[in-house]
């Protein structure tokens, strides 16, 4: 089974969560009786997600390296470990906060889990906050792609990792 996914207005609190953000999206999938933690959910995302997605993170990595900015697996260690490249910053089973600060812009992915267990619902909801020009650019850039992406990353949640 494949989960629906829909764009939805954000619903977090973005002065928490990455403050001055100018860039929030949600996305949210019903997965019906899928039991999933808000790591279990990321985790089937990112580590499990459609092969092409990993193809143009490999391929951001080489474009972004002459600039300067960070890739898959550049960074300090993050305080509750990694969920593929991104350091988890927070976390409880139903809300697992990800990200980081870089150069041209600061990212904070959100995973949220909710729902009784017969209607489980994710959120994945993205913030932006960007410190520059190059990162005003980026983010105007990748807007298409991100959208995109995050939708594909959040078919695979139903599916458990093979």
């Amino acid at each position: 089974m494949i989960a629906m996914v829909r764009e939805i207005t954000p619903d977090v609190d973005a002065g928490t969560v990455l403050a001055g953000a100018q860039f929030i999206d949600a996305f949210r999938a019903d997965v019906g009786a899928t039991s999933v933690s808000a790591r279990e959910a990321c985790t089937r995302m990112v580590l499990h997600g459609p092969r092409w997605v990993d193809a143009l993170t490999r391929l951001r990595n080489v474009l972004v390296k002459p600039f300067g900015l960070k890739t898959s697996g550049d960074g300090a260690p993050a305080p509750h470990g990694m969920v593929g490249l991104f350091p988890v910053l927070s976390e409880t089973p139903e809300r697992l906060i990800a990200g980081f600060d870089d150069y041209h812009l600061d990212f904070r992915v959100v995973v949220d889990v909710a729902g009784d267990a017969a209607e489980r619902r994710v959120t994945l909801t993205t913030l932006v906050r960007t410190n520059n020009l190059l990162g005003r650019a980026y983010l105007t850039l990748i807007v298409p792609f991100h959208k995109l992406v995050a939708r594909s990353m959040m078919g695979c949640i139903v599916e458990p990792p093979r």
